[in-house]
């Protein structure tokens, strides 16, 4: 029989490379670990390097170019790029993605608009943005790092809630469909093609991790991977989320003491699930069958229940460790309880696989020094 205890002691979260933010154009780009910055003038231009070869660039123009398409043609005339393009809307904005076959050089590209900067004109022509990932051409298995640098960028802090361009562009969400959830007659929308979307890029990601096993990088390369799902899978169960944090009483949890009874309710919720492993891959269940279906690992379920305190306003994120092979759940609230610091906050800690009250955790996973946050919001 497991002995759960309280754990009364905090720990700092190790902070790793943050995404590059542009305070000037409000674009972030969340890049793979091992890439760093050799050039730019740290306003428009940035220019990044990584193992194997790897390059990242990026280039802000401001009327410059009258549209997308204009200056996809420019850029492949002046690199006598060999690969095609393809014009797409990304959040009503227009977008490109290249091909890059140029020199001895392969890779892809993107180019986007931006949000028009704040104080200037509504009627101002929207800035570009023009991303390149490329590496030797006889390197092309490293494609994949390619493809997750540029489908790590957002254009605006509202892509933060929002799959990537590259996997917009790649993929069809379907149409809408009322369905069931893991409670008992509480339904939502759902997209019918998101959770299939949403397993393919969590193993193209988990592909990426792997890449940094006995490495230093692990650790920063794991919480780049668990960040990433997070963004693609907040508007896909949105509705679904916020659907079951009414259910639950969310909207009505207003005091400390309330805020703690729904953190409960939702932290019952996720424990309720089948627990259910797939070790022949990323061992992580998408969060659209996860909360529809009511199954999922622990990692998957600390998730959930980070998304669905958020929608009622409650501050939450996760923790991980890899020497315990475990994953919980944190919560900005209340009361008495094991607890983790993290980013400023002393997070409840909340147990997602065995069936305890928030605060309690297993005494044989509880050295704090095993254990590292991820902060989402």
């Amino acid at each position: 029989m497991k002995r759960f205890f309280i754990l009364l002691v905090f720990i700092p979260v190790i902070v790793f490379a943050e995404p590059l933010y542009s305070p000037t154009w409000g674009f972030l780009i969340d890049l793979p670990e091992g890439y760093n910055f050799t050039g730019g003038d740290g306003k428009d231009r940035f220019s990044f390097s990584g193992p194997e070869g790897l390059m990242f660039e990026t280039v802000v123009y401001n009327g410059r170019y009258a549209s997308i398409l204009e200056l996809v043609n420019d850029i492949n005339s002046r690199l006598s790029n060999q690969g095609y393009a393809d014009l797409f809307q990304y959040r009503d904005k227009q977008a490109a993605i290249i091909n890059l076959n140029f020199g001895e050089s392969y890779g892809w590209a993107l180019a986007i608009e931006l949000g028009i900067p704040e104080g200037s004109p509504s009627s101002s022509a929207r800035p570009m943005l023009l991303a390149l990932a490329y590496a030797p051409s006889n390197k092309k298995e490293l494609e994949l790092f390619h493809i997750s640098a540029l489908d790590s960028i957002c254009t605006t802090p509202a892509d933060l809630r929002y799959p990537g361009p590259i996997t917009e562009y790649g993929s069809d969400r379907g149409s809408a469909r009322n369905a069931a959830l893991a409670i008992r007659g509480v339904n939502a929308s759902i997209r019918e093609n998101d959770a299939e979307i949403s397993q393919l890029l969590i193993e193209r990601e988990f592909k990426i991790m792997e890449a940094y096993l006995n490495t230093s990088y692990i650790q920063a390369a794991c919480i780049r991977y668990y960040r990433f799902i997070y963004r693609d899978s907040y508007d896909r169960i949105a509705e679904a989320a916020a659907a079951i944090a009414r259910n639950l009483g969310g909207n009505q949890a207003v005091t400390d003491d309330q805020k703690r009874e729904f953190a409960q309710k939702v932290l019952s919720f996720v424990q309720g699930f089948n627990y259910e492993r797939d070790l022949s891959g990323s061992d992580f269940i998408n969060l659209v069958t996860a909360i529809t279906e009511g199954r999922g690992d622990c990692d998957s379920r600390s998730m959930l229940f980070a998304l669905i305190l958020s929608k009622a306003q409650i501050n939450s994120a996760i923790m991980l460790s890899h020497q315990y092979s475990h994953a919980m759940g944190l919560a900005d609230i209340t009361g008495y309880g094991a607890r983790f610091e993290a980013g400023g906050t002393e997070f409840l800690v909340a147990e997602t696989t065995d069936k305890i009250n928030i605060g309690l955790i297993d005494q044989q996973i509880g050295d704090p020094r095993h254990w590292f946050a991820i902060i989402f919001e």
